[in-house]
């Protein structure tokens, strides 16, 4: 199981290349799209997603709650390290990101299934005993989280430094100081405006 489903989770929340935050999940037609995009990982952790044709606000919502417990915990893993910009007003405390991503993982028993056709390898994917296709998405979407923050990747979490940024990732590349290269563009072209401004 891929642990940046919890990236991509978080990721959601975005600078909007205007000087501020955009929110991929800020209405149902963006969270469709969002799980569109993100089929594959997301059916290690909810299975498949055909029942997900029907998302409604109560789904947004509750996948935007698990997020929010997410980047409080990111927020906590990153520091000594500041948060992103993005959090600086919307943290739960610790303990309540931790009650709210348990509650949700746990909303959902799930068992292995074990599934090898005669040709290939084998294959694991996880059920779920309930046909509510919100309750697998927010519990599978909880479990990455869990998973993720439980995992050496952990350690390597870093807010993103550059200007305007609000994205969390990991860091691959022991050089690596920003989330994605047009972030170390645009942290260098303000380095320089200050610099230039500076000595004037």
């Amino acid at each position: 199981m891929s642990p940046h489903l919890a990236l991509a989770l978080a990721s959601t929340i975005r600078h909007d290349g205007n000087g501020g935050v955009a929110d991929d999940l800020g209405d149902v037609a963006g969270l469709t799209a969002w799980l569109r995009e993100q089929a594959e990982p997301l059916r290690d952790y909810v299975g498949g997603l055909d029942a997900l044709a029907t998302v409604d606000e109560r789904i947004r919502l509750d996948v935007v709650a698990v997020r929010r417990a997410a980047r409080t915990l990111f927020a906590v893993a990153v520091r000594p390290g500041p948060p992103s910009r993005a959090d600086a007003s919307s943290l739960l405390s610790p303990p309540e990101a931790v009650e709210r991503l348990n509650q949700a993982a746990a909303a959902l028993p799930v068992r292995p299934v074990l599934s090898w056709a005669q040709e290939g390898a084998p294959t694991l994917t996880w059920q779920g005993e309930t046909a509510d296709a919100g309750l697998r998405l927010s519990a599978g979407l909880a479990r990455a989280a869990i998973e993720f923050l439980a995992s050496p990747a952990r350690d390597l979490l870093h807010a993103c430094p550059a200007p305007r940024c609000v994205r969390y990732f990991v860091k691959d590349h022991p050089r690596q100081e920003w989330c994605k290269p047009s972030c170390g563009n645009r942290a260098r072209v303000a380095r320089h405006y200050q610099r230039h401004t500076a000595a004037r």
